[in-house]
């Protein structure tokens, strides 16, 4: 079955208003740069996004921040992004702030087929209010719920046209569970290779969780916070 899309815009025509989306990447490291601009030129609003962190002021998620295209963040980390905390502070952005392990294992059950789990993570904060509290050998958890997405976009190193997809080092981490999360995944990749091209032993993601994949252009690739060290 062939896969293929010719361009972001067309791979995310359907996404509407009030979509559900998970978005892969690592701080700005392996972040669908082409889906999240067709977004933003799409106009499309009233978003519940689902990524670890929300980018920075101009560039991944910060771009749809600004565009008031997002209603509502769950994510993990957010301290690199002033829009997202002047929204959030003025009651303009609904915010679900999860422990980072506990938001990789609801994306993971997700696509494990697993409805819920309990996490020690959380418990006896604000987080574990109105949710379920067992005890296990003498330790207290909280039950989480799986979480699934209408769509899932993912960014990876190479493709092929049955959508199978390899991710390069850092590129992985939360992508290769959202693939496996969404109803619907798109992938763009930077290299679109033939199937026999790819070394089934290092394949990330089946190309059975994978709907529609495209080649991506003009990465930018940055990065979210540059140091340096200076030796004696």
């Amino acid at each position: 079955m062939n896969k293929i899309f010719q361009t972001a815009e067309v791979a995310i025509n359907d996404i509407l208003d009030g979509a559900t989306i998970m978005l892969g990447g690592f701080g700005l490291c392996g972040i669908p740069e082409n889906c999240i601009e067709a977004l933003c030129k799409k106009k499309v609003k009233d978003l519940i996004c689902i990524s670890n962190n929300a980018g920075v002021d101009d560039f991944g998620l910060g771009l749809l921040l600004k565009n008031r295209q997002i209603k509502k963040m769950m994510s993990s980390y957010v301290g690199e992004n002033d829009e997202f905390e002047r929204q959030l502070l003025n009651g303009e952005l609904e915010v679900d702030l999860l422990p980072q392990g506990t938001l990789a294992t609801r994306i993971q059950m997700a696509g494990m087929g697993i409805p819920a789990f309990y996490t020690p993570a959380g418990y006896g904060t604000e987080i574990a209010e109105g949710k379920e509290v067992r005890e296990f050998n003498g330790k207290m958890y909280l039950m989480e719920n799986a979480l699934h997405a209408d769509f899932a976009i993912v960014k990876a190193w190479k493709g092929d046209r049955f959508g199978n997809l390899v991710f390069r080092k850092t590129t992985r981490n939360f992508s290769t569970s959202m693939a496996k999360a969404g109803n619907i995944t798109i992938a763009e990749v930077e290299q679109l290779v033939e199937p026999e091209d790819l070394d089934p032993d290092h394949i990330h993601v089946a190309g059975i969780y994978v709907h529609r994949i495209f080649k991506g252009k003009n990465y930018e690739k940055r990065i979210e916070r540059k140091t340096i060290q200076i030796k004696n």
